[in-house]
């Protein structure tokens, strides 16, 4: 029966709630248009887009499941299952019914009416050789012909039965006893049966050429006596090594080998915490983030950030937003991120700037703004605080990035980690999380890079997921080796975010402490009203859970210069202030308000100065001057806003008489000077020797020799037609030749059309390429690529110098070669 049929059998059977619990692990499947009956729906499980809803919220176990399910082949019995788990009976048993049932809720593997377990292709193929096994024995016969099965079972001592059907019945049921089979391997030649324990062992086969022998396919003396026997299967369309059919493979392993099954997660060194306590820690890390990222964001509204021509914003401005907010780089980086994911950042041309949206952000109080910023850091599809690439190069921030599904998983699997442990208990040490991280998410990535499928080992040394707990417990989501109510809140995917921050930190202070010292001390995160006004009359010294500002005449005077008065200042700041102005900060404000102004610098573009003071009233009054933006100085001095020769031409057309000076007082003399005509310059003396010329000045006589006109017309005539090929990506081309080179020449507009058409073709014909690329980081690398695919506005490709699958943005690539 087919899985579709069978998948629809088993849903036809499920109550209301089950069903909907299923719907619920596959948002797509409830999406426009609806399923209109059970087996549309069924159509819809079996989708590989739909599968892949499933398996990030899948643990360990069931993809251990899963993966013995694939290895027995479908259907498999529920004992098969449990034997080859090692999960018969007790704890193990029941830890394989429910986890079975976790994957029958998901949709993945279920049971039909006899209780034979079926699982979605899709899953089955994730594997090409789960658990290293290779097919059942069954399918490996198919293309037997009746004597080659006669052949093998006279071979194994059984009596051929006569038809085709009933002879592949009869091997298979005799190498499904793994005791005849190991009978008769213990019966074998020394070479045949070294050979076979081998493969049992190693169990992947390697692929070998379609088309022609792979390297070794030749049959030697053990290989034979195993064929002949149906201990290994040589397929007729298959060249390459000979296979072994599962059964023999489990076989040989013996009794006492099992699949890997962990049902359980892995221990980790647990203390008691109380729930005060993870609040407090909680509540502390939250408000000193909160106060860094309202002073990151801050110095981007002071001086926007500037956009490295590669995009995102590089390192040297990352260090300088950090020494301005006094935050470390892990914090700029994951505030500028989910800014930008928020809204509150935008680019704007070369820079990356606060939208409109920041002002409203920072309007608000401090629990509302940590709010929307952990709320985009939980939806970041990327991991904000990575600083190096793989090749330990910098990396720049918001600088678009490909999304990484392993990177969210590893949040959301961090964060289920930390939910199952014991209540009133945390890990001793943080980083122990990592290893409950590969239990519960393993389809989480252990890496900051993003681009590892499968959860896997780490470098020696290093702690999984060591970037991720530590952007955790900078936000306060992890406290004291436990979940915080703020990390609660996000996995829960409700309003009740909000109500947790507001709960667990501070409102903004609205007052300071101004000390005689001239210093003022905000405890807590100050409110813009009262961190705009401190800024303004004096210099922040010191940012965190307590900001310090220090006044002096210098930042007074920056307060006088944004036109408030003495008065104004001394009246605003005593409404924020927490007592009364100590006096030596009013006399401060009185001595430089005192000395503000008594120089003053006017713009000019030209000044006008005489000897007799009601000339220069009559010129400050002419309404045909007023153009001219007279402005007096002095009874005998002008300041004018145009240029001097504007400012001299207007007042001549007045009838009045002026003279210009130049830049060191004296009078300008204005001399009318005649046009002439530049003199010829003569060629050089080698030239005119060459050209026959004895004087410069002499006529030329010389005559070029005419062209034979009519012999170059007949030349032009009899010549092959040399058309030029057309340019698409020019005025008036032709069409693309194919949707390929239409989409790259859309995405990578660098590249000129015969890149274009070289990249394309590469892709359609699956050749390799080399190709000149710029990272990220503004790296340029010449990259060899294979097996490439394409996904707009990405090219997937084996990168043969890196040796492993990359991702490369199209916009990117700045040329195209032959690989």
């Amino acid at each position: 029966m087919a899985s579709g049929s069978t998948l629809t059998a088993w849903l036809h059977g499920l109550d209301g709630p089950r069903l909907a619990r299923v719907l619920a692990t596959r948002k797509d499947t409830a999406s426009p248009p609806e399923p209109r009956s059970v087996g549309e729906l069924a159509d819809r499980l079996q989708r590989p887009a739909s599968v892949a809803l499933a398996l990030p919220l899948l643990t360990l176990p069931d993809l251990q499941v899963a993966e013995a399910v694939a290895a027995l082949g479908a259907p498999a019995s529920r004992e098969d299952l449990a034997k080859l788990l090692g999960a018969t009976a007790g704890e193990a048993g029941r830890a394989l019914d429910a986890v079975l049932e976790a994957l029958a809720g998901h949709a993945l593997v279920w049971p039909d009416h006899s209780g034979r377990l079926h699982i979605a292709a899709p899953l089955r193929q994730a594997w090409e050789a789960p658990l290293g096994l290779d097919a059942p024995l069954a399918e490996l016969l198919a293309d037997m012909t009746s004597d080659e099965l006669r052949g093998m079972l006279a071979a194994l001592g059984v009596r051929p039965p006569a038809t085709k059907q009933q002879r592949m019945a009869a091997l298979v049921a005799h190498h499904s006893d793994p005791e005849g089979i190991a009978s008769v391997v213990a019966k074998a030649p020394a070479a045949a049966r070294k050979l076979l324990e081998r493969r049992a062992k190693s169990g992947t086969r390697q692929p070998g050429s379609i088309m022609f022998p792979a390297p070794g396919a030749d049959t030697g003396p053990g290989e034979r006596w195993a064929l002949d026997r149906g201990l290994l299967i040589r397929e007729r369309r298959w060249f390459g090594p000979a296979r072994m059919p599962v059964e023999v493979a489990l076989a040989l392993r013996g009794p006492a080998w099992h699949a890997p099954f962990e049902p359980g997660p892995p221990a980790v060194e647990l203390v008691s915490v109380t729930t005060a306590e993870v609040d407090r820690e909680a509540a502390a890390t939250a408000t000193a983030f909160a106060a860094h990222a309202a002073s990151v964001l801050s110095a981007c509204s002071t001086a926007p950030p500037a956009r490295l021509k590669s995009g995102g914003v590089g390192a040297r401005e990352l260090a300088r937003i950090g020494k301005a907010a006094q935050a470390d780089d892990a914090v700029v980086r994951i505030t500028l991120e989910a800014a930008y994911a928020a809204g509150l950042l935008a680019r704007d041309g070369n820079r990356v700037a606060p939208t409109k949206a920041y002002d409203a952000w920072a309007a608000q109080e401090p629990p509302e703004r940590f709010a929307a910023l952990l709320q985009a850091w939980w939806n970041l599809p990327l991991t904000p605080s990575r600083a190096r690439d793989e090749d330990d190069k910098a990396l720049p921030a918001v600088s678009g990035a490909p999304p990484c599904g392993g990177c969210s998983q590893t949040r959301h699997g961090l964060l289920a980690a930390a939910a199952h442990l014991p209540p009133g208990q945390g890990a001793r040490a943080t980083s122990d999380l990592g290893l409950l991280v590969a239990w519960h998410r393993p389809l989480a990535d252990p890496t900051p890079q993003g681009d590892t499928p499968l959860a896997g080992p780490t470098p020696q040394g290093e702690t999984p997921f060591a970037t991720a707990i530590r952007e955790a417990e900078l936000l306060g989501v992890l406290a004291r080796g436990a979940l915080s109510p703020l990390g609660t809140a996000l996995r829960a995917g409700t309003d009740g975010l909000a109500a947790e921050c507001r709960r667990l930190l501070p409102t903004a202070t609205g007052t300071a402490r101004i000390g005689v010292d001239l210093t003022a001390v905000v405890a807590g995160t100050p409110t813009a009203r009262l961190d705009a006004l401190l800024d303004s009359a004096a210099d922040r010294e010191t940012r965190g859970t307590a900001s310090v500002w220090r006044f002096s005449a210098g930042s007074i005077r920056r307060a006088l210069d944004s036109g408030r008065t003495s008065d104004e200042i001394k009246a605003e700041l005593s409404a924020i202030a927490a007592g009364p102005l100590p006096q030596s900060l009013a006399y401060l404000i009185a001595d430089t308000a005192r000395s503000h102004g008594r120089v003053r610098i006017a713009p000019a573009a030209c000044v006008i100065h005489g000897e007799e003071p009601s000339l220069l009233a009559e010129l400050a009054v002419h309404r045909k001057l007023a153009e001219l933006g007279l402005r007096r100085l002095a009874p005998t001095v002008l300041v004018s806003r145009s240029p001097l020769d504007q400012t001299l031409a207007a007042l001549r057309a007045e009838g009045y008489a002026p003279v210009a000076e130049t830049a060191d007082g004296t009078v300008r003399v204005e001399k009318t000077r005649s046009q002439r005509a530049a003199a010829p310059v003569p060629a050089p003396r080698e030239a005119r020797a060459q050209a026959g010329l004895r004087n410069p000045t002499a006529p030329h006589t010389a005559k070029a020799p005419a062209a034979d006109l009519n012999a170059l017309a007949t030349q032009l005539l009899t010549a092959p037609p040399t058309t030029p090929e057309p340019d698409p990506l020019g005025p008036g081309g032709v069409p693309f030749g194919t949707d390929t080179e239409e989409i790259v020449a859309w995405y990578a507009k660098q590249l000129s059309y015969s890149d274009v058409r070289q990249l394309a073709h590469a892709i359609d014909t699956g050749r390799a390429v080399t190709v000149d690329y710029v990272a990220a980081s503004g790296g340029r690398t010449v990259r060899t690529l294979d097996r490439l695919a394409l996904e707009p506005p990405y090219l997937e490709a084996w990168c043969h110098l890196r040796d492993a699958e990359r991702v490369f943005t199209l916009s990117r690539i700045h040329g195209v070669m032959p690989g």
